[in-house]
């Protein structure tokens, strides 16, 4: 031994002779969705409200200006509102959000489909509420996982919802010492295999009626203006989504229209929105419509109770006659496709 390895060896000390076997190298697949709150009660529906809202990427004001207002009014209001809301689609039998329900199903399937792949592991995880990111990512790391690759779970990219998941990871990643390999899957709002599920839930939901809809809407979540001034590429890949699905399927551009949902605010957010939009439709006489929530891959509380049930009165209210809402792709045999498609392509050269 070479003074230098001594005095390594002294530095270094003796090694527990009972250490626990390594565990073989894995590549591990994070699927990621927004988040749910644990219970529709008031204290697990503010908990979940609080992380949501205090994140700066969803609420870009400045935390002077927004707090006083989180803090003041939105958290001591809202909880109770959106709880009650949450409780008109909770998953009764397993206690839990829809969205939990359908990303769990997503993360078992995809680990059945991609089982014969070796050392391959599929986890899930939530940006806000549970399971967290950090705890489940710290599994991944301590059961082997060398190499991670992370998928949020948003077609269209935009910074309060891909950016600030990516944001979590990072951070997760900066508390380790010892960092897994990792990769980020892109979005993919104009892959061909995304565009043509979406075409075939469609065109399997309207066969299903006995009327042909007038009107179709495919409703985005929606953004403040200001974050599009800023960059943000949502919108327009929005649009682009919407004008690839409506070439696929054949419509034009009066069948196939494109509206933003769920404003929060003072603010204008992207427009023409959703809400204002079936109003209207309804008062110049259109009799049926469609409604689809192509951004989201699970249906959730923006597509089961603000589409579904608010979006149908809204309608009928107005003088429409027949509302569908269209379901999201969840954890069928298409919206699996694009799941395992995205995937095995980031897979690539590491499993």
């Amino acid at each position: 031994m070479t003074t230098i390895d001594a005095a390594r060896a002294a530095a270094i000390g003796p090694l527990p002779h009972d250490h626990p076997p390594v565990a073989p190298k894995k590549t591990g697949v994070l699927l990621v969705n927004l988040g749910t709150p644990d219970g529709t009660d008031y204290a697990p529906m503010r908990r979940y409200l609080k992380q949501f809202l205090s994140d700066p990427r969803v609420i870009e004001w400045p935390k002077a200006l927004w707090y006083p207002i989180l803090y003041g009014i939105v958290l001591n209001t809202r909880p109770k509102k959106s709880g009650a809301a949450y409780a008109s689609i909770w998953n009764k039998e397993r206690n839990e959000s829809p969205l939990r329900t359908y990303t769990r199903a997503q993360g078992e399937k995809l680990a059945a489909t991609l089982s014969a792949l070796p050392h391959v592991e599929v986890a899930w995880a939530m940006r806000y509420g549970n399971p967290s990111m950090e705890s489940v990512v710290n599994g991944m790391k301590e059961r082997g996982c060398e190499r991670i690759v992370m998928v949020p779970l948003y077609p269209q990219y935009s910074a309060p919802t891909t950016a600030t998941v990516n944001d979590e990871f990072f951070r997760v990643l900066m508390k380790m010492r010892w960092q897994p390999a990792i990769r980020i899957a892109p979005w993919w709002h104009d892959e061909p295999v995304y565009i043509e599920a979406l075409a075939n839930s469609i065109e399997a939901h309207l066969k299903t009626l006995d009327h042909e809809p007038e009107v179709v809407l495919a409703s985005w979540h929606g953004i403040p203006q200001s974050y599009f001034a800023k960059g943000d590429p949502y919108h327009c890949q929005c649009l682009k989504s919407t004008r690839l699905l409506r070439e696929r399927l054949g419509w034009s551009e009066t069948k196939l229209l494109a509206t933003f949902q769920s404003r929060f605010g003072p603010e204008e957010w992207l427009q023409p929105y959703t809400d204002k939009t079936i109003e209207k439709l309804a008062k110049d006489g259109v009799k049926s419509i469609a409604v689809f929530n192509p951004g989201f891959v699970s249906d959730c509380l923006e597509t089961l109770e603000e589409m579904a049930v608010e979006g149908a009165e809204i309608f009928r209210h107005a003088g429409g006659a027949h509302f569908t809402h269209i379901p999201c792709l969840n954890d069928g045999v298409d919206g699996m496709t694009v799941i395992e498609t995205i995937v095995r392509r980031e897979l690539s050269g590491w499993a």
